[in-house]
């Protein structure tokens, strides 16, 4: 394939090595949209301006000023997930919804990131998180039989879609491929013991430095440790987040320090994140509080709460919804290197 760095997607002998790949794109979501309305769901098309873009630490948006008649300018953000305005339709009634959504994140692009994405998102109302990772596991094996081929790939790294997949907590994945125990330095309370956790590291021969807490150090042993394992030869599901790092899904029943939520990688890289969702409005509205204070004391700034978005989820029946990079699907679908190459016209560099 020609390097993109040397041609623009719209020249002629790039777009001909592209078009296979963006051919196998349509295929993945016909075949998606087929299941999705087998499945009885309804989809959907939330627009993308919002007042918040969502509440989490390490998500940056992109904003942009909407002006009334007389100018009068007021701050709108392009969303990084329809998470909010489904989670409103789900308040409205609605118990099966999905929505390939264009969505927008600041300071992520490479290889595996683009500014703006589509993301697949999906909910079942009344049905246990765990029926997101049958849902998923079906996704990975569609677009596998609809790209033609009976393995996924990333560089060097492969995933069979049709065996079994692993699923282990983090606890269990820290335990395994770092040697810490985890659940340790979490207190029944949810709160986070940072010291604990660093020395545990530092028994392990991991560095760690004097400004990172406790969620620093969590995501310095995922990114080094564990995720390098994941997803290698099968689907891994990541299951049973930290409650600390899982501030919009319900806590697990039988251990409070852990939460419903989970991640489904292949081939070593993250395709969605999943949750058993929170319906208290006082619970998250403490937890967005939370979020927003990391962010701005690391990056400076915060985001404001969608009230709306508060007031729908006292609304909001028991649910479980999920987030998948489509992009990422297709890309190990198809073997492309670069998420660029199965956009249809991607972003600017």
């Amino acid at each position: 394939m020609t390097d993109a760095t040397d041609t623009p997607f719209w020249h002629p002998s790039r777009h001909a090595d592209r078009r296979p790949l963006l051919l196998a794109r349509n295929r993945i979501q016909q075949a998606l949209r087929g299941w999705f309305a087998a499945e009885g769901f309804t989809e959907v098309d939330p627009v993308a301006l919002q007042v918040s873009p969502g509440n989490e630490a390490h998500l940056h948006a992109f904003a942009t000023d909407a002006l009334a008649h007389d100018g009068t300018a007021r701050r709108m953000y392009l969303h990084t997930s329809p998470e909010f305005a489904m989670k409103k339709l789900l308040a409205a009634g609605e118990t099966r919804i999905a929505a390939f959504a264009h969505v927008w994140r600041n300071r992520e692009r490479g290889a595996l990131h683009s500014p703006e994405f589509t993301m697949l998102e999906w909910y079942r109302v009344a049905e246990d998180y765990s029926v997101l990772m049958e849902d998923t596991a079906a996704f990975l094996r569609l677009a596998a039989q609809a790209a033609g081929t009976p393995l996924l790939r990333y560089r060097d790294r492969t995933c069979d879609p049709f065996l079994p997949y692993e699923r282990l907590s983090v606890a269990e994945a820290f335990a395994r491929h770092a040697g810490l125990d985890l659940l340790a330095t979490i207190r029944p309370d949810g709160a986070t013991d940072r010291d604990g956790l660093a020395a545990q590291m530092a028994g392990q021969g991991m560095a760690v430095s004097g400004d990172d807490t406790w969620s620093d150090l969590l995501a310095k042993v995922l990114v080094t440790r564990v995720e390098p394992h994941l997803g290698l030869g099968r689907i891994t599901v990541l299951d049973r987040y930290p409650a600390a790092e899982a501030a919009l899904a319900r806590a697990c029943a039988d251990d409070p320090r852990e939460a419903e939520r989970f991640e489904v990688y292949a081939c070593g890289v993250e395709l969605a994140n999943g949750f058993g969702e929170l319906t208290n409005p006082a619970e998250q509205r403490r937890r967005f509080g939370l979020e927003m204070d990391e962010k701005h004391r690391v990056y400076g700034e915060r985001y404001p709460l969608d009230e709306d978005f508060l007031a729908a989820l006292g609304h909001m029946p028991d649910a479980s919804g999920i987030a998948l990079g489509f992009d990422r699907l297709v890309m190990l679908a198809t073997a492309a290197p670069r998420i660029d190459d199965v956009i249809w016209a991607p972003v600017a560099r």
